[in-house]
C-alpha cells in the first residue's frame, strides 16, 4: 500500500497491524497516515483547502443549499469538504485532523459570492494577514496567500462558475477569528499582520507530533542511503534528485533524525530550518527577520557556506544540500 501524498510504500507488517478496513482505506486514499504500530492518524485540511471550499460553496449556493464540495488540492487528490452554504453565503470550519497543535483548527472561513458580468474576482478580506514589508516573494500590503493555495482557490471558483453557468463572479473571503489566532502563530516574525496566512503546499495537514516518533525512527533505523528532508518542497526535489535513496520527511525534528540514522546521510531542504538548526543565531546582526529574506542578499552565500563548513566538522557523515523553492542548489557541504 502506497501513500499517494508522500509516495511512501507502507511495509506489509504495518498494514497487518491495522485491523480497521475503514482506517486503512483512509490511509490508502491519502487522507490519513499509517504508522508502524498499525495506528492510523487522520490528516487535516490546510487553510488553503478550507478557503477554497468556502469560496466554491458560496458560488454553488447561489442556486441551491450546499453541504459538501469537492476540492482539487495541490497534491493532486480530490477531497470532499463539509460546508454550510445558502443564498451566496457559505462557511467552512477548518478541519485539523489528528494534529494536536493546529491552532487554526476549527477556525471559520466565510465567503460571500455575487454574480458579475464577467471575470472571476477573489477579494481577501478581514482576518487574512497581509505583509507589512517587502519580502523576496511578496510586496508590502499583499495578502499572505501562498501560490499553491491561491491557485487552488481560483480553480475551485472557476469550477463553480462553470457549474452554475455564470458569466463571472466576485467572492469576498473573511476569517473573523483570524486576528486573534494570528497571535498564536509566528506571522509577526515573518512580517504578516492583521490575520492568519493561507497556506498549504499539498492541501493537507500532517499529524506530525503523533506519528513521527514511531514511523520516522523505525524507517531511519533500517534505512540505507537515506535523505532527510524538512518539508514538502524538499521532498519533491529529493525524489527527483535521489531516486534510488530512501527519502524520509522529518519536519523540524532534525536532531532526532540525525540521532536515529546510521551511516552516510543527506540532510536536504530549504535553508531556513536547516541553517537555524546548525546556528540558531544565524540572523543576528544581519538586519533580516527571516532566512528567506537574508538568502536574497549578496551577504548570504559566505555566511551559509561558513555555517555548513562548521556543521561538517561536527557531523562528518552527513552531507547537507540546501535548495531554493525552484529546486536550484544554493549550497552544500564539502
Amino acid at each position: 500500500m502506497r501513500d499517494p501524498v508522500s509516495g511512501f510504500d507502507y511495509p506489509e507488517a504495518w498494514v497487518k497491524k491495522c485491523h480497521s478496513p475503514d482506517l486503512l482505506r483512509l490511509a490508502e486514499e491519502g487522507l490519513a497516515v499509517l504508522t508502524s504500530s498499525g495506528t492510523v492518524l487522520r490528516r487535516g485540511y490546510t487553510t488553503g483547502t478550507t478557503a477554497a471550499a468556502a469560496c466554491k460553496a458560496a458560488i454553488l449556493s447561489l442556486s441551491e443549499d450546499v453541504t459538501t464540495v469537492p476540492v482539487h488540492i495541490p497534491c493532486g487528490l480530490v477531497v470532499s469538504v463539509a460546508v454550510n452554504g445558502s443564498g451566496g453565503n457559505a462557511s467552512c470550519e477548518k478541519y485539523g485532523g489528528d494534529y494536536p497543535d493546529d491552532v487554526t483548527a476549527g477556525c471559520e472561513f466565510i465567503a460571500e459570492a455575487v454574480p458579475r458580468e464577467e471575470g472571476i474576482h477573489f477579494l481577501p478580506g478581514e482576518g487574512i494577514g497581509r505583509f507589512s514589508r517587502d519580502t523576496p516573494r511578496f510586496r508590502k500590503g499583499d495578502p499572505a496567500i501562498s501560490p499553491a493555495p491561491l491557485a487552488c482557490i481560483l480553480t475551485s471558483m472557476e469550477e463553480a462558475v462553470n457549474q452554475e453557468g455564470l458569466c463571472g463572479v466576485e467572492v469576498r473571503l473573511r476569517i473573523p477569528g483570524g486576528p486573534g489566532i494570528a497571535k498564536k502563530t509566528l506571522n509577526s516574525r515573518v512580517g504578516v499582520v492583521g490575520g492568519i496566512s493561507i497556506l498549504g503546499t499539498t492541501g493537507l495537514v500532517e499529524p506530525w507530533d503523533d506519528h513521527l516518533e514511531e514511523s520516522m525512527g523505525e524507517r531511519l533505523a533500517v534505512a540505507h542511503d537515506a535523505v532527510l528532508t524538512t518539508g514538502r518542497i524538499g521532498l519533491r526535489y529529493a525524489r527527483l534528485l535521489y531516486p534510488d535513496k530512501e527519502i524520509v520527511l522529518i519536519g523540524s525534528r532534525i536532531a532526532e533524525a540525525l540521532a536515529a540514522v546510521h551511516g552516510e546521510v543527506i540532510l536536504f531542504g530549504l535553508p531556513a530550518l536547516i541553517l537555524r538548526f546548525i546556528n540558531p543565531d544565524i540572523l543576528e546582526g544581519t538586519g533580516y527577520a527571516t532566512v528567506e529574506e537574508f538568502a536574497a542578499t549578496p551577504g548570504f552565500q559566505p555566511v551559509m557556506q561558513s555555517t555548513l563548513d562548521t556543521f561538517k566538522k561536527e557531523y562528518p557523515h552527513v552531507r547537507v544540500v540546501l535548495v531554493n523553492r525552484d529546486g536550484f542548489i544554493l549550497g552544500e557541504t564539502p
